[in-house]
């Protein structure tokens, strides 16, 4: 049996003050070269929590600062499907942070990043809702119905 290794990570679903999620269209770790969007995140670090982590990954692959990314509002338990992940299952913790429009800022990229992010953008709940593109995590439409319902 081959070694199970578990990469935690923090997610962040960005909403702007028009309801519209940032998503990036990144390529998996995957001979078959596809892509899907996801969330802004990434992993956490030897020492820090899923807090710090998600403070710190909103900075890094957005340039945006915030303090607090506020309660986890939904956690996935998942394996990897990809040939070349650097690991077999994962955990995800997701918050949302609602900040004004913005464009991202990539100075914290890693070399990493700068070659796996393909793009990024702003989607309606209207445009996720009609794509066949793929999206991260699979409960992304129903879990952004739900925030964006919140008062």
């Amino acid at each position: 049996m081959a070694e199970r290794i578990l990469r935690r990570t923090s997610r962040l679903l960005v909403v702007d003050p028009d309801d519209r999620v940032l998503l990036m269209l990144t390529k998996a770790p995957d001979s078959s070269g596809s892509s899907r969007w996801i969330t802004p995140g990434g992993g956490v670090d030897p020492g820090e929590d899923h807090v710090q982590a998600a403070v710190r990954e909103l900075h890094e692959e957005t340039g945006q600062v915030i303090s607090d990314p506020g309660p986890v509002v939904y956690v996935e338990d998942f394996e990897v499907p990809w040939d070349r992940a650097d690991h077999t299952h994962g955990h995800a913790e997701f918050f949302v942070v609602r900040l004004p429009h913005f464009e991202i800022v990539d100075d914290e990229w890693t070399d990493d990043e700068r070659v796996d992010i393909l793009a990024s953008r702003w989607w309606s709940l209207a445009e996720l809702e009609a794509t066949d593109e793929p999206l991260e995590p699979a409960a992304l439409l129903p879990l952004l119905r739900e925030q964006l319902a919140r008062p």
